[in-house]
Parts: C-alpha cells; sequence; structure tokens
C-alpha cells in the first residue's frame, strides 16, 4: 500500500499539498520527511505523539525520517494554538528540554532512517541584518497576516517576535532541503500556514520547479467533542516519571468504544485486516473491550517497551483481584501513585490504632466494628484480630503498607 494511501486510511491526513506529486515521489525513491517539536518543556505528551506516528510511518515504509528539535524556535515562542503571548524561558531551561526531547525521540524511531537535528545550531547564526535583508524581503506582511496562525492573534494581540515565527519556521525547511533533501514537511492541522509559507519562500529562493511538500493532521477530537490527549489530572507524559507505564496504559485501556477503533489507526503500527477484526468485536462484545486492551499493550509497547506491559498488566490484576501481596514496591509506587496517601513511622502498631493514626478510620469504634465485621485488608489480608500487630519491615521492602476498606477503598501508607 502507498504510505499516503495507507495515511488516508487511517484518517491521518487533513492537508495535502500537490497530493499527485507527492503520491508518485513516494513510490518511486526514499524521500526526506521532517516533522518539529519545540522545547517548550521536557517532555512530550500524547497530543505531540500524533504526527510523529506519521513520521514513524514514514520511516518504516522506507523513507528518511528528520526530526528538528526546534532550540532556535523554542526560544522564540510559537503562537498557534494559544491566545497569549509564551512567557520565554531562560536559555538554559530551553537547553535541558532539547536534550529530554532528544532521548525521547531516540528511544521512539531508533537508529534507521532517521536524523534528529537542533535549528538553534542554524538560525543562531544568522545576524539581525541578513536576516532581513535575505528572508525579511520574501514575506508579505499582508500574506502572513492572512495565516490562520497570525490572524487568530490579531484580536488579543501577538508580538514581533511571535509574528515572525513562521518565517523561521520556513527557514528551516529551506535548510533541511538543502543540507538534507528533504522535501516534505509533517504538522499538525495548525501547521498548514506555516508549512506553506516555508515552500512559497523555497519557491522563491529555488526557483518555482523545486519540488517541496506539505502534509498536516486533523486536529484530534475525542466523540464527545472535547479535545483528545487530556485527563482530570492534566496531560498525559510519555515521562514515565510524569506519568507511570501503568497510568500511561489505564488510559489506552479506558477509551470510548466511540474512539478506539480511530486510536488503533493513529496510534499503532497494526495492519487494516487487524483493526478491521477489532472493529468487528467492538460492535459485536464491547463489554470484552478486546480493542481497547490491544490499543493499551500496543502504545505502551511503543513507548515503553514490553516488560512496561506485563508489569502494567500485572498490577491491573492485583488491584482488581486485591491480591496486592504479588506486587513490588516499584509497582505499588505506579500502582498506587494516585491513592489516597498518609506517611507512617517505622514502627510496630496494633490495628485499630493505626487505622485511626493514618485516619483511615475516623474512631477506634468504627475501626473495631470493621474489623470485626471482615471489612479492612491489610496488603491483601482480611484481617479480622483486633490484636494483629502492623509492622511496616514485614511488607514490600519496608517501604509499603496497603490497607483497604471494604471492596474497593484503598489506602497507601509510606514509610518516612
Amino acid at each position: 500500500m502507498n504510505i499516503i494511501d495507507e495515511l488516508t486510511w487511517r484518517g491521518a491526513i487533513n492537508q495535502m499539498s500537490d497530493e499527485e506529486e507527492l503520491r508518485k515521489k513516494v513510490e518511486e525513491k526514499s524521500i526526506g520527511v521532517y516533522c518539529g517539536v519545540d522545547p517548550t518543556g521536557d517532555s512530550l505528551h500524547i497530543g505531540h505523539l500524533i504526527p510523529f506516528m506519521m513520521l514513524k510511518r514514514f520511516q518504516m515504509a522506507g523513507h528518511r525520517a528528520h526530526i528538528i528539535i526546534g532550540g532556535g524556535t523554542g526560544s522564540i515562542g510559537d503562537p498557534s494554538g494559544r491566545n497569549s503571548e509564551r512567557v520565554l524561558q531562560t536559555m538554559e531551561q530551553v537547553h535541558h528540554n532539547e536534550e529530554a526531547l532528544t532521548s525521547q525521540m531516540k528511544h521512539l524511531f531508533g537508529k534507521d532512517n532517521i536524523t534528529i537535528v537542533n535549528n538553534y545550531d542554524w538560525l543562531s547564526k544568522i545576524d539581525l541584518l541578513s536576516f532581513l535583508r535575505d528572508y525579511g524581503k520574501l514575506f508579505s506582511i499582508n500574506t502572513m497576516l492572512n495565516k490562520e496562525v497570525v490572524s487568530s492573534r490579531l484580536e488579543s494581540g501577538i508580538s514581533f517576535t511571535e509574528f515572525t515565527y513562521q518565517i523561521l519556521q520556513s527557514i528551516d525547511f529551506h535548510h533541511l532541503l538543502k543540507e538534507k533533501d528533504v522535501e516534505l514537511q509533517i504538522g499538525g492541522a495548525d501547521q498548514w500556514g506555516n508549512i506553506t509559507a516555508g515552500i512559497d519562500m523555497i519557491h522563491k529562493i529555488e526557483g518555482s520547479d523545486t519540488e517541496a511538500f506539505a502534509l498536516t493532521i486533523p486536529l484530534m477530537l475525542k466523540a464527545d467533542g472535547t479535545k483528545f490527549g487530556k485527563t482530570a489530572g492534566g496531560a498525559v507524559w510519555l515521562d514515565p516519571e510524569k506519568t507511570t507505564p501503568y497510568e500511561f496504559y489505564q488510559f489506552w485501556l479506558n477509551q470510548d468504544d466511540r474512539d478506539v477503533v480511530k486510536y488503533l489507526k493513529y496510534f499503532t503500527f497494526l495492519t487494516k485486516e487487524e483493526i478491521d477484526e477489532l472493529a468487528k468485536k467492538v460492535a459485536a462484545e464491547p463489554e470484552k473491550r478486546e480493542a481497547q486492551r490491544r490499543l493499551a499493550e500496543e502504545v505502551t509497547a511503543f513507548v515503553h517497551g514490553k516488560d512496561a506491559v506485563i508489569q502494567a498488566e500485572h498490577i491491573s490484576k492485583a488491584l482488581f483481584s486485591g491480591d496486592v501481596k504479588m506486587l513490588t514496591a516499584t509497582e505499588i509506587k505506579q500502582g498506587f501513585k494516585k491513592m489516597p496517601t498518609v506517611e507512617i513511622a517505622n514502627e510496630s502498631m496494633n490495628i485499630v490504632d493505626w487505622l485511626v493514626s493514618t485516619q483511615i478510620e475516623k474512631s477506634k469504634r468504627q475501626a473495631r466494628e470493621d474489623v470485626t465485621n471482615g471489612a479492612i485488608y491489610i496488603n491483601g489480608d482480611r484481617i479480622k484480630d483486633l490484636d494483629y500487630i502492623i509492622n511496616p519491615a514485614e511488607s514490600f521492602e519496608g517501604k509499603f503498607v496497603i490497607a483497604r476498606r471494604g471492596k474497593k477503598k484503598y489506602f497507601l501508607a509510606k514509610v518516612k
């Protein structure tokens, strides 16, 4: 299947310049393709992942993938998708973020057919007068004002700094075309104006017959109309310290039946036949959630590795069954990250006193009643003995005690 046909089937194309010529190009030879990200933070989130999944598909189809980590553009701020000016970061913070994002990209893309560059390397060498003479003259203010990324900001206001962003992005495209033979730029739907501005500049400098192409990805919305990638707790990050692999797995596992097939097309490398089969199961047996489970497995393995999938499934099984004894201290740290948590001293204590001191129970009377009735579990074991002694050193490497009241109310006690 032609890569353009595959992306079309996956619903991954919003706009594309010169489709007929690009389609022919990717069939004839390996072409250079690039996608960029600015180091506004020290981790990608899953919203960032969408265009890079498309870049990964080009890489897997034998094309030469290029990633720009925008150390230069990131230092001034992209106006798209915002109603106000970005707060400029220190260059020290920008460089820290560059290193973190580069590490994530290397993990996702491996070593074959991939080049990672930083646009600070060439943008920082352009002096002001050269910028105005060599590039500023090529851009019409009228045209720039009509670009959606700028026009959407005119009412709230936009600085000259962010206004010039599309010129810098155009310079990036031209630089990669000349230095790396990159002919196609991929971006989100909001990047169409910036990418086509680059194509226009390339034609003015190199000639109108120079081949340069644009491809953008649709804005992704959930079936309920809300923006994809956000949860009640905020963004879903690729950094395991920000979003644990277990949380990451659970995010995908909990997707709506109405969205899961779309996400399988976007975020996995399963074949059309495999996804069509899973789509049938969603329609016939939605309660089994096989499509969601496969989605969670595939995306978690891609981002965090297969061992992370095994660990996430292990944590899920333990929490569902209540058999938390099977968990390691590391797994507890992941699975109980958002559970009610208290700190305790590393000392033994009677269960009734312990339940009250941790505020799991409001009174000794209630604690005694719940213990007697079998409603209290410590580290997965039901405790009905009012004389039971809790010793934190005896469980989970002496780091945690897990209490449960009733069927599902878990509490995590962390040893100080």
